[in-house]
């Protein structure tokens, strides 16, 4: 593939043109499979799905800015982003038990938060977008938006937690 067809296909994936992902895809998973059950000892089911995954991580990095230019070789690219999910999700260090408690306590007080105050923290602390991604996600006016929510979900899920604590040291 030559730069022109680059600057092509990242211009088509950011406005939403996917069709480069799909022939990838399609050109690509059978020899993805046998990758994954060689090195992953995945059936081809699940192989195929962590590609559409993987692939949709991509496009969201391509999609929104952390990615700016093709890799130069994406077959590499994305068997490395699959070997990490897959390293990632085989981690299973356990927690000292005041660290599971403390979490266990944030997920309550988490669930407690408005739907829009838990899908604003899960967009950027979870997925990693950015303020514009963000703000493009919940339909905010613009960055700036986006942060001053962020900003002021942060400040009730601190003011649930001192409420709880304080309530809890007074009893």
């Amino acid at each position: 593939m030559n730069s022109p067809q680059l600057a092509e296909v990242l211009t088509n994936l950011r406005v939403g043109d996917q069709s480069f992902l799909i022939t990838f895809y399609e050109q690509n998973r059978d020899l993805f499979a046998r990758w994954a059950r060689r090195r992953h000892r995945l059936e081809a089911a699940p192989a195929y799905e962590l590609l559409r995954t993987v692939l949709l991580e991509f496009y969201d990095q391509v999609a929104d800015g952390r990615l700016t230019k093709l890799p130069p070789n994406l077959r590499a690219y994305v068997y490395g982003m699959a070997d990490e999910q897959m390293r990632a999700d085989r981690t299973t260090e356990v927690l000292p038990v005041a660290e599971a408690g403390r979490r266990q306590r944030l997920r309550g007080l988490f669930s407690q938060l408005g739907a829009d105050c838990q899908q604003v923290l899960m967009y950027f602390y979870f997925r990693g977008y950015n303020f514009e991604k963000v703000a493009g996600k919940m339909g905010f006016a613009n960055a700036n938006v986006a942060r001053m929510q962020k900003s002021g979900c942060l400040r009730k899920l601190y003011e649930l937690q001192w409420r709880t604590e304080s309530g809890e040291a007074l009893q």
